[in-house]
C-alpha cells in the first residue's frame, strides 16, 4: 500500500535532484496555458495546496497551523496584476526555510526545460541560496561553459552582479540579472575564502553532451575505461550505456567513473546509471513527507562487473551522490576525491494553472545503508585534493589530474588483487595470501 501511494505521488511528474537554483521540464502547450483574468488568487492557492499536500520539511520548522493561517492572510488581499500575485507567492514560500522549493514565472518555467534537454543558455553556473548565511552560492560550474573556462569553482559566493549587490537578493532576481542575450557580458563579484575578485563572462548558448569517455593506458599496459558524466539529464543514461558497451569491446580492465562537479539532475537517470554498474542490491530509497518509502534496486542487468573507482568532489551533488552512495554502500567500487556537496532532497516540478511552475521538495533520499547525506555529504574511501595549480580542461582524466591519478592507482591495485585470486595455484606457497585476500573478498560480496 505504501509503495502504491508513493508511486501515485510521483506519477507523471518529473523528479529532480539538482543541487541548484533551477530545474527543467518540458512545458506542453505553453501558448495555450490558462490565462487567469483577475483571478490571481487561484495561482496563489494552487501553490498553497501543493505545499500543504506534498511538501517535505527537512528543517523541522514547518507548522501546518501556521500555513493554514497564512492562506487566510494571502487570500484576503487584492491583487491587481500577476506581478503582485507572484511576489505574494515568493513571500509565502520564504516561510518554508527551503531554498529548493521555489516559484517560476511562465517564461522562466518554459526556459527551465533546458536542464533536461541538454541545452543551456547563460554562463554555465548552478546556484543556490544558503538559508543560514543568506549567500548566493555557486554549486558548480558546468564543464566547457564560460564560467568553467574562467575558473569559477564550487562554493564560490556571488557578492554582486553587474555591480548590484546580492545582499538580500533572491534566486529569481539573481537569475534575471545573470541571464541575457547571447554574446552579451555579465560581471560577477566572487568571494572565494577571504578574497574577493571580479569575473566578466560572456553569455552563450551551450549544448551540453552529458557523457564523455575514452581509454587510458597505464604504465603497465592496462587499459582503463574512463567515463565522465557532467549532468544527469534525459540523455545521460543512454550515453553512459553506449560508452560502457563501446569500452567493453575494447577490453578495458576496469573503470574510472568521474562525477566531479556534477550538480545532479533527474532521479530516474541516476537510478538507471547505477544499474549499469550494480547488478543487484539497493540503489536508493526515497521517503515522502508521510514516511512512505520506496526502494529502487539493481535489476540484474548490469553492463559490467569489472573493478570500478568513482571520482567525486565538493561539486558532486544530488543525483551524483545517489550513484556514488550506491556504489560505496554496495561495496561495488571505491570513491576517490573530496567529500561531496550534501544534498539529499528530491524536488518535483509542478505546472500551475496560469503556466507558471513550482519546484517543491517532496521527499528525501537515503543511501542503501540508510544514510541521510543532506548537508553532510559522502566521505570518499580515499581523500585526495585536486591539483594546487589549475589544470587545462583537456588534462582532466589524465595523469596530470591528481585525483584521477590516485583513482587509477587504486583501480590498478583492485585489478591486481582480483588477478591474484583468479590465478591462485594451491600447489604454490601463496596459500596464506590467498586466504587473506579471499576472506576480504567474501566480506566484499556479502555487503
Amino acid at each position: 500500500m505504501n509503495n502504491l501511494k508513493i508511486r501515485k505521488l510521483f506519477k507523471k511528474k518529473y523528479i529532480f535532484l539538482f543541487a541548484t537554483s533551477f530545474s527543467g521540464l518540458f512545458l506542453n502547450n505553453f501558448a495555450e496555458a490558462t490565462v487567469l483574468n483577475n483571478s490571481y488568487k487561484e495561482v496563489i492557492d494552487h501553490v498553497w495546496q501543493i505545499v500543504y499536500r506534498d511538501f517535505l520539511d527537512s528543517s523541522g520548522k514547518f507548522q501546518k497551523s501556521n500555513w493554514i493561517n497564512l492562506r487566510k492572510e494571502v487570500l484576503s488581499k487584492t491583487y491587481s496584476d500577476s506581478s503582485e500575485a507572484y511576489d505574494a507567492i515568493r513571500d509565502m514560500l520564504s516561510n518554508l526555510d527551503d531554498s529548493y522549493t521555489r516559484f517560476l514565472e511562465p517564461k522562466e518555467f518554459n526556459q527551465m526545460r533546458i536542464d533536461t534537454s541538454g541545452e543551456l543558455t547563460g554562463i554555465g553556473i548552478q546556484i543556490v541560496k544558503d538559508k543560514e548565511s543568506d549567500d548566493l552560492i555557486i554549486i558548480s560550474p558546468i564543464e566547457g561553459t564560460p564560467a568553467f573556462d574562467a575558473g569559477i569553482k564550487a562554493r564560490d559566493k556571488i557578492l554582486s552582479i553587474d555591480d548590484i549587490s546580492t545582499e538580500g537578493m533572491n534566486i529569481e532576481e539573481a537569475v534575471k540579472l545573470i541571464r541575457g542575450q547571447r554574446g552579451t557580458k555579465v560581471k560577477l563579484e566572487i568571494l572565494r575564502g577571504s578574497q574577493s575578485f571580479f569575473k566578466t563572462l560572456s553569455r552563450e548558448k551551450i549544448e551540453i553532451k552529458s557523457v564523455t569517455s575514452k581509454v587510458n593506458q597505464t604504465k603497465n599496459g592496462l587499459l582503463i575505461g574512463y567515463v565522465r558524466i557532467k549532468q544527469f539529464n534525459a540523455n545521460a543514461s543512454k550515453e553512459t550505456r553506449d560508452a560502457i558497451k563501446d569500452l567493453e569491446t575494447k577490453k578495458v580492465a576496469g573503470y574510472v567513473l568521474d562525477l566531479r562537479s556534477n550538480p545532479g539532475g533527474l532521479l530516474e537517470s541516476s537510478i538507471d546509471i547505477s544499474r549499469h554498474f550494480i547488478n543487484k542490491g539497493v540503489i536508493v530509497s526515497t521517503v515522502s513527507k508521510d514516511g512512505l518509502k520506496e526502494t529502487k534496486k539493481g535489476n540484474g542487468q548490469a553492463l559490467t562487473k569489472k573493478p570500478l573507482v568513482v571520482l567525486v568532489n565538493e561539486g558532486s551533488a544530488s543525483a551524483s551522490e545517489i550513484v556514488s552512495g550506491a556504489i560505496k554502500d554496495n561495496k561495488r567500487g571505491k570513491l576517490v576525491g573530496k567529500k561531496t556537496f550534501g544534498k539529499g532532497l528530491v524536488q518535483s516540478m509542478r505546472t500551475l494553472v496560469d503556466g507558471s511552475g513550482l519546484t517543491v521538495t517532496v521527499a528525501k533520499y537515503l543511501t542503501p545503508n540508510g544514510t541521510d547525506i543532506n548537508k553532510s555529504g559522502i566521505i570518499p574511501d580515499i581523500e585526495v585534493k585536486m591539483n594546487i595549480n589549475p589544470i587545462l580542461q583537456r588534462e582532466i582524466g589524465t595523469i596530470k589530474d591528481k585525483q584521477y591519478r590516485a583513482g587509477e592507482k587504486e583501480l590498478v591495485n583492485i585489478i591486481k588483487r582480483n588477478n591474484q585470486i583468479s590465478e591462485f595455484n594451491p600447489n604454490t606457497t601463496n596459500l596464506h595470501a590467498f586466504l587473506k585476500i579471499n576472506k576480504e573478498d567474501k566480506v566484499f560480496s556479502l555487503n
